[in-house]
């Protein structure tokens, strides 16, 4: 499996079998994977970076954003990452992985450097919206792309550990925030995607293989009304509200979390450090559910993490001392992210390989409506009066709703194994899940 960037894609693919069927994991290989993880810490930075500016937009720039405002200018982002999710999972499964990825990389490193230079509301949240589509089309078409580079035995745990880039980059952007913004001024923190454009696009170009054969990329005809009807419409309408709820559960803390911590009485490094706390907690989380999933499987370790993550923000409510405070966020971020990156390696896995860019792309694009209302309802929440504890109340329980659904997928997936082994017959896409 030696990778050939510049040979072409019928070429690469008869050069180099695909892991589905293969025990062996190049080098090449592992240098696409490299580069799809450098993508998605770059998603997790952009997913953290608002939160860490949001009271700098809201006080110094004289843009005359409140909360609410805040939060509607907050859910750009995440509109567009549902518009780019939608689509590019698609695309990838028609257009090709690697010029899906580059091209997405391309848009989201552009539209978010051009946020640092926006003169009011209006135009950065344009930005953000358009930085958003490429952000979203990012994750499922890297996921498609490391399914396929991986063998099957390791499929769900390298999608697992690829996916700790996102709370990576959350945590370099809490601890970046908290240098850089006295010192510069929030603009500073979007001109970060310089390294994306400039360094990790690059390294796609040369180590990014195109996995698809060209006459897949050229004649297989595939879309969502493939989802939507037998003998996959029940698991993709369930994989999908539970990455809603989920997404919700992690983007409402990504985008208010340092807000949240102000209000509360903490000043801005403070507030920071929280937010780091459960960064770094999600990206524990991506290593133990890693091995978790491997070893029970990435549904029972999806349910378990939900239910850790619910309890966490409950617990929150009730106003425990500080250091009790770090446990819990860290918690939260293993329960919400790695319940996530679960769902990610759950659907990779359940869903055959032409159709597995667009089932990660439905799944992550509706999801992605979560993430969008997310900022919209800690805004109101607390534009209504309610307080700080109303937003750890909603996130708990979306995880909450999220351990539930999972468990209803878990118990579907027992019955169509039962009912296939009374029939000597192999389930289509059940696998590994």
């Amino acid at each position: 499996m030696n990778h050939t960037p510049s040979a072409a894609p019928s070429e690469r693919t008869k050069r180099h079998p695909s892991p589905e069927t293969s025990a062996r994991f190049s080098k090449r290989s592992a240098a696409a994977v490299l580069v799809c993880w450098l993508l998605v810490v770059f998603d997790g930075y952009d997913l953290i970076v608002y939160g860490t500016v949001q009271s700098s937009l809201i006080t110094e720039t004289g843009w005359g954003l409140s909360k609410t405002t805040a939060g509607t200018v907050g859910s750009m982002a995440f509109l567009g990452m549902m518009i780019g999710a939608i689509f590019a999972g698609r695309m990838s499964d028609t257009w090709g992985r690697r010029r899906t990825i580059i091209a997405c990389a391309t848009l989201f490193s552009l539209f978010t450097i051009l946020c640092a230079f926006s003169p009011n509301a209006f135009v950065f949240g344009g930005l953000r919206l358009l930085a958003g589509i490429g952000l979203g089309g990012l994750v499922p078409s890297a996921n498609a792309l490391v399914a396929e580079l991986v063998p099957a035995k390791w499929r769900s745990t390298i999608a697992t550990l690829m996916m700790s880039g996102v709370p990576i980059g959350g945590s370099i952007a809490a601890l970046a925030g908290i240098p850089l913004i006295p010192a510069f001024g929030w603009p500073v923190m979007f001109l970060v995607a310089a390294a994306a454009l400039l360094v990790v696009v690059p390294m796609g170009m040369r180590f990014l293989p195109e996995t698809l054969p060209a006459e897949r990329i050229a004649k297989r005809s595939v879309g969502f009304m493939s989802l939507l009807r037998a003998p996959y419409l029940g698991m993709s309408l369930l994989f999908a509200i539970s990455t809603l709820v989920t997404l919700f559960a992690w983007y409402g803390l990504g985008t208010w979390l340092p807000n949240l911590m102000q209000l509360a009485g903490y000043n801005l490094g403070s507030a920071l450090t929280f937010a780091l706390a459960l960064n770094l907690g999600a990206v524990v989380g991506s290593v133990a559910t890693a091995w978790a999933g491997t070893r029970f499987g990435p549904i029972p370790t999806a349910i378990a993490a939900a239910a850790v993550a619910a309890v966490a923000l409950a617990v929150l409510v009730a106003g425990p001392p500080v250091g009790l405070v770090y446990v819990m966020l860290v918690l939260a971020g293993v329960g919400t992210h790695g319940t996530q990156c679960l769902i990610i390696a759950a659907v990779a896995s359940h869903y055959p390989v032409h159709l597995r860019g667009t089932a990660l792309g439905w799944a992550l694009g509706v999801g992605r409506i979560g993430a969008v209302a997310a900022p919209q309802v800690g805004g109101l929440l607390l534009a209504a009066g309610l307080g700080v504890n109303s937003n750890f109340l909603a996130f708990a329980a979306a995880a909450a709703v999220a351990a539930i659904l999972l468990g209803i997928i878990g118990a579907k997936i027992r019955t169509a194994k039962i009912k296939t082994n009374s029939q000597n017959t192999i389930p289509v896409g059940a696998s590994n899940v």
